[in-house]
């Protein structure tokens, strides 16, 4: 009985993970597939070159925005002693609950001919259009730094961790030698963080790769508006798959360049976080120059874009605010709390298995049921509607052979497919964020409750969960955020008559309607700034 029960958990996490990497495995089948629309020639024969220099061209201009940004930051507030400088560190993670193409819609209304800034710049001067040169905001440059302001926290929580854990004797011995603090960046912090600014600028590249909303709605033509456009357009799937392909090789190569960059790096060093006294501390022209890079980065990304919502949703309340609004929201929120609780139960029978059985098997299958993370949104959702319709076709030409009634879209047409999209992407978090906190579970709390008649199950409620409760919560929440944000996903796979707050924003964003966008919006925004502040006090309780 006890063998078939550990059987048992040996062969469902991998029934999980091989459904979890079926939309995957599925993209490539169906690039080698014949296309016989010929779209995908066409498409090699015309645009495919420009969408290809225009998603690297954005990766590069993101990155090192993003560094630009980060980068001071993270130092500033980890190795530096400044007024506000408590408030700083956790402030500056909340642009991640900003999705990108809300800040594009503000800055667009913002800075357009139209718009405020233009209109009261030629009020002041009393110029004309021809008088003077404003740059243009719909450029792939503009795209770049929207995408920017809305990622660098990414690389910003990484390069803080690093700088804190690094050994505060390394930065007593610079000061011993005379060493100013700008000269110690350089020769200290940075070669030692190296590997946290790699994973950073790694999950950067992937997120601006599987953006969708904001290049879109600045006319940038990169791969991902390519599958959006030759799915729903064209009407071939087989070519969304081929294109679909070749971004799922963009990031194979961009996670094997940061495994690579770290291949000989080993730095062993003392945890110096609770050295406090060993800050810089600034003062003078210093401590303003700080206040003001990191202030108004905070105001660029965060402050301005929601004071333009307050406006709009405040004047327009009352046309915002309609039963539409309140049926999409409950959609956002039941989808998001599904997924979140759903990730967790994929996320505990992963781990779990790793903990009964540690190997090669365990750990294969915790890395493989999260590569869906690395995957953008519209890949992940042609790669899901590739099996599930298959099964559909399969399952109408059983029933028809049969004489009996077909089914329709029962699987690719439901909310069955829009869950499972959701689940490939967003069960990662998920699963590190368990795995994080159950490694620090001793494994002899589990022999005493086996060795008191407990069994897995039993061992696994009563010892471990009560045990990792934070980090179920913490994962729950972060899942629980990104779902409400997600939009690529929702877009190619909800079903007909069914829309999320994110999908309703973007409709309005397409139609320029921001002051009717902007109320929905900030329900996005709030639903995922307040649970992002819980997470980020559990986090520091926890420390």
């Amino acid at each position: 009985m006890i063998s078939k029960s550990f059987n048992l958990y040996k062969l469902l996490p991998w029934v999980v993970t091989c459904i979890l990497l079926s939309p995957v495995l599925a993209i490539f089948l169906s690039a080698f597939s014949v296309d016989e629309s010929g779209s995908f020639q066409h498409l090699i024969d015309t645009v495919l070159s420009t969408y290809i220099s225009n998603s690297l061209l954005v990766i590069v201009y993101v990155v090192l925005l993003s560094i630009l940004f980060a980068l001071p930051c993270a130092w500033f507030v980890a190795c530096c002693e400044f007024p506000t400088r408590e408030k700083l560190q956790w402030m500056l993670m909340l642009p991640l609950a900003m999705p990108p193409y809300i800040i594009a819609i503000v800055y667009t209304d913002l800075l357009d001919f139209a718009g405020p800034v233009q209109l009261t710049i030629r009020a002041l001067f009393d110029w004309q259009p021809s008088d003077y040169y404003f740059p243009e905001v719909r450029t792939l440059f503009g795209a770049s730094i929207i995408l920017a302001l809305s990622l660098f926290p990414y690389l910003y929580l990484l390069l803080r961790g690093a700088f804190l854990t690094q050994s505060a004797g390394l930065f007593q011995a610079a000061r011993t030698l005379g060493v100013t603090p700008l000269r110690a960046f350089w020769r200290v912090s940075i070669p030692l963080s190296r590997s946290a600014m790699a994973v950073g600028i790694s999950l950067i590249a992937m997120e601006t790769l599987g953006d969708f909303a904001t290049v879109n709605y600045f006319a940038v033509h990169t791969l991902t508006t390519a599958i959006y456009d030759t799915w729903l357009e064209l009407g071939s799937l087989t070519t969304a798959a081929k294109i679909s392909s070749l971004m799922l090789l963009a990031i194979v190569i961009l996670i094997s360049l940061e495994s690579y960059s770290r291949r000989k790096q080993q730095v062993y060093q003392r945890n110096g976080s609770g050295n406090t006294e060993l800050r810089f501390v600034l003062t003078g022209w210093q401590k303003w120059g700080v206040l003001a890079f990191t202030w108004s980065l905070l105001a660029f990304s965060l402050f301005i874009p929601i004071t333009t919502l307050l406006y709009y949703a405040i004047n327009y309340f009352n046309a915002s605010l309609n039963n539409d609004l309140m049926q999409y929201t409950l959609n956002s929120l039941w989808l998001a709390f599904l997924v979140a609780i759903l990730s967790i139960l994929v996320a505990l029978l992963v781990n779990f298995y790793q903990r009964l059985s540690p190997g090669l098997g365990a750990k294969s299958s915790i890395r493989l049921s999260s590569l869906g993370y690395a995957v953008p949104g519209t890949v992940v959702a042609i790669g899901v509607l590739i099996p599930l319709t298959s099964i559909d076709l399969w399952l109408n030409d059983l029933l028809l052979g049969l004489d009996l009634k077909p089914v329709g879209l029962l699987l690719s047409g439901s909310l069955v497919i829009l869950v499972l999209g959701y689940l490939v992407r967003f069960s990662a978090i998920a699963v590190g964020s368990i795995d994080s906190n159950l490694v620090q579970v001793s494994p002899s709390l589990d022999l005493a409750s086996r060795t008191l008649g407990n069994g897995p199950v039993k061992t696994l409620w009563r010892v471990n969960i009560p045990l990792i409760r934070k980090g179920m919560l913490t994962a729950f929440i972060l899942v629980f955020i990104e779902s409400m944000k997600e939009l690529p996903a929702a877009l190619l796979l909800r079903p007909f008559n069914f829309e999320t707050l994110a999908t309703y924003v973007y409709q309005f964003v397409s139609d320029e309607m921001i002051e009717l966008a902007a109320l929905p919006a900030l329900m996005i925004i709030g639903l995922g700034l307040v649970p992002f502040i819980v997470v980020n006090r559990l986090l520091e309780k926890k420390t």
